[in-house]
């Protein structure tokens, strides 16, 4: 664990007050309405004597340095070390989070600056911060001041996110962040709802919207939980969606375990192998994590077929590569070198 120093309470943005100290959020879709002394289903914004405060700022539960294949980034800079840090915060309540310690209920903070972290950043040889492990968007108030330092200091910006976010908000931090992976739960507006406590389109939405803005590099999670978004149907309709979107954007199919409030059994590895086998025929870029599947961690040539990077877990070795292009043929590769 790196070292941690204290910060101070902010006023957060994106509110209004309405009547009587009561306060409307307009940071993401739930758009929370706080009465005083409550806090917003995210856990990190309170209502204080009718002012809204981001009471998580500079509180994080965790700060390391990661491989930045485990985020999971296959296309930004591979082989390279991330400072990660993470807030006690979530918008979502999904019954099968695995990481649901710091995301779904209270834990222990830790008090740091924006300006410490940078410090750490630079004195760990990391090449930025990713926002990771719980919510970051809804850390909005500290990942925003924190982005535009780390921007400062010339490193990058990574964030690691649901994407359940408002426009207006989004469209604010994005020219700070250098690569996203939003974890796309499935394209099931039902299983959203019931399973995830939360809503597809915004999700959707903040897709197109970083393809808009075209700059930060962009990766898909999904998360395959057996019964619940494991049919044909379900992965037809997030891979063709995908697809129809830009073929070039990575995909991670990653396996569930048990954890939280679902017991479910785990994702068996035949049904990751059927999820990779249909995607890579429209797809470009698919991976499966979380599952020893030989080959299914390796980049390869779109064009040619040729093995580009190959990964034994976050052991990474660029082979076929010459910048970000095919060694093999030439072909221009999705990817930040």
């Amino acid at each position: 664990m790196l070292a941690l120093k204290n910060s101070s309470l902010k006023e957060a943005v994106y509110y209004e007050q309405i009547a009587d100290h009561k306060i409307k959020c307009y940071l993401c879709p739930f758009e929370c309405r706080v009465q005083e002394g409550k806090v917003a289903k995210c856990m990190g914004r309170q209502n204080i004597g009718g002012k809204f405060y981001a009471i998580n700022y500079g509180q994080t539960t965790s700060l390391a340095m990661d491989p930045i294949e485990k985020k999971p980034l296959f296309h930004f800079y591979p082989k390279s070390k991330i400072l990660s840090i993470a807030a006690n915060s979530c918008n979502l309540g999904c019954t099968f989070c695995q990481n649901w310690a710091i995301s779904q209920v209270k834990t222990d903070t830790h008090c740091i600056t924006p300006e410490r972290i940078v410090e750490q950043a630079i004195q760990y040889h990391s090449i930025g911060l990713a926002y990771t492990y719980s919510e970051p968007l809804m850390w909005y108030e500290f990942v925003l001041d924190t982005a535009k330092l780390m921007k400062q200091a010339g490193l990058k910006n990574v964030l690691v996110t649901n994407g359940t976010l408002n426009e207006k908000p989004m469209r604010e931090i994005l020219p700070y962040i250098d690569a996203l992976n939003i974890d796309l739960k499935g394209m099931n507006e039902r299983f959203y709802k019931k399973v995830c406590k939360s809503l597809l389109k915004p999700v959707l939405n903040t897709i197109n919207l970083v393809k808009e803005f075209q700059k930060p590099l962009l990766e898909i999670t999904n998360l395959i939980i057996p019964t619940l978004n494991d049919s044909e149907e379900d992965l037809d309709n997030l891979i063709n969606w995908i697809a129809d979107l830009d073929p070039s954007i990575p995909l991670h199919f990653s396996a569930y375990h048990p954890d939280y409030k679902l017991d479910v059994p785990a994702t068996p590895l035949s049904t990751l192998r059927r999820a990779y086998d249909k995607a890579i025929k429209r797809l470009h870029y698919v991976y499966v994590g979380n599952a020893m599947i030989p080959g299914t961690s390796d980049t390869y040539c779109p064009n040619c077929h040729s093995t580009l990077i190959r990964r034994n877990f976050y052991q990474t070795e660029i082979v076929g590569l010459s910048g970000e292009n095919c060694n093999h043929c030439d072909t221009p590769i999705n990817i930040r070198v």
